[in-house]
């Protein structure tokens, strides 16, 4: 499978409370010669992404893939439906095939998974409809109909964990993942390598919920790391880590001495940590879902869908990174200085726990 770029995230305003210290992309990339052209006219032009668990309303990797599917049909003067965009809910993983079925058979021109969980199901469905264009997200897919995009979750994962080490009173700190898979493990694998490489005797509690979808397993988990002295958790678990958010709000609001933190994901989760007297939301690990949703939809719109290719968007290209959040200034020189260094290659973050 060739890799390509599509254009930097940075120019689609991915980054909207973090300071880059570089962007562009990679020269080791490929241009799309052997990309599945579409010949669909952009009045025609539809785009359906199929949500992985969790929705469109879970404030974490769906809603942003739809606000950004969003963006594009503003931006083109599309109508959320059959003839501009939509999205189809998955509420069970049985539903992914159902979903992308219902996506071909309504023939849109172009259709999203959203989230590795969706691989098996797409390749099936990919392999059966040659003619329809697919994306994956969050996976690979290797066939001339579906172009690939990954992120390199583990870099901007290895800031937070740069930020939490730097901003701990307790030395305690957690991290909860989702679902137990690869992505999620570069999650947890860069955010343990980023507190280790500030405070290298500092333990990280690691728990994963073992699913997007449950909120009240979450808090469940939150509950016991806070109260065993943890003070920051990491969370990368979709719809789950709203829990994450919804115990560290009750500890605050019931005694705001506390000074317990969450750190968001994949989009800026600022809001997520507002309570009673303040914002416990220390800051957010970025991941421009969003941004390339509507950066491969104008490609296809134009007539350049990468079908066969694979982008992997990080740090230095503007794909992932660390908001500013609640972080005092001292910290945010640490993360900037981080920052440079995995850009520049002097730091290469690990991808396993």
């Amino acid at each position: 499978m060739k890799k390509r770029n599509f254009m930097s995230l940075l120019a689609l305003g991915l980054i909207s409370g973090a300071t880059l210290a570089a962007c562009g992309s990679t020269d080791s990339d490929t241009s799309s010669d052997s990309a599945t052209k579409s010949s669909t006219s952009g009045d025609d032009f539809s785009v359906v992404m199929v949500t992985d668990i969790g929705g469109v309303d879970d404030k974490s990797f769906n809603q942003s893939a739809w606000e950004g599917m969003k963006e594009w049909g503003e931006e083109n003067n599309k109508e959320e439906g059959t003839e501009g965009f939509k999205y189809l809910q998955s509420n069970e993983d049985s539903e992914f095939v159902t979903n992308l079925n219902s996506a071909v058979q309504a023939e849109f021109d172009l259709v999203f998974g959203i989230g590795y969980k969706l691989k098996e199901a797409m390749t099936d469905v990919s392999g059966q409809n040659e003619d329809q264009h697919f994306v994956i997200v969050d996976d690979m897919i290797d066939a001339p109909n579906v172009a690939s995009v990954l992120f390199k979750d583990h870099e901007a994962a290895f800031l937070a964990g740069v930020a939490a080490a730097e901003s701990t009173e307790s030395e305690q700190i957690g991290f909860i993942g989702g679902q137990e898979s690869d992505v999620i493990s570069r999650f947890e694998a860069g955010f343990v390598a980023g507190v280790k490489e500030v405070k290298p005797d500092i333990e990280v509690k690691v728990e994963y919920v073992g699913s997007f979808g449950d909120a009240a397993r979450g808090k469940q988990l939150a509950a016991a790391m806070y109260s065993s002295g943890i003070d920051i958790i990491y969370q990368a678990a979709g719809d789950s880590g709203n829990g994450v958010f919804s115990e560290a709000k009750d500890l605050m609001n019931a005694d705001d001495s506390k000074k317990l933190w969450v750190i968001g994901v994949d989009r800026d989760q600022n809001d997520e940590g507002k309570f009673d007297t303040g914002n416990l939301t220390l800051a957010s690990t970025l991941k421009g879902v969003g941004a390339a949703v509507k950066d491969i939809s104008n490609e296809a719109l134009a007539g350049n869908f990468a079908g066969g290719e694979s982008v992997n968007y990080g740090l230095a290209e503007g794909g992932v990174d660390l908001t500013d959040g609640n972080l005092t200034d001292e910290v945010k020189e640490k993360v900037a200085e981080y920052r440079q260094k995995v850009i520049d290659g002097e730091i290469e973050v690990p991808q396993k726990p």
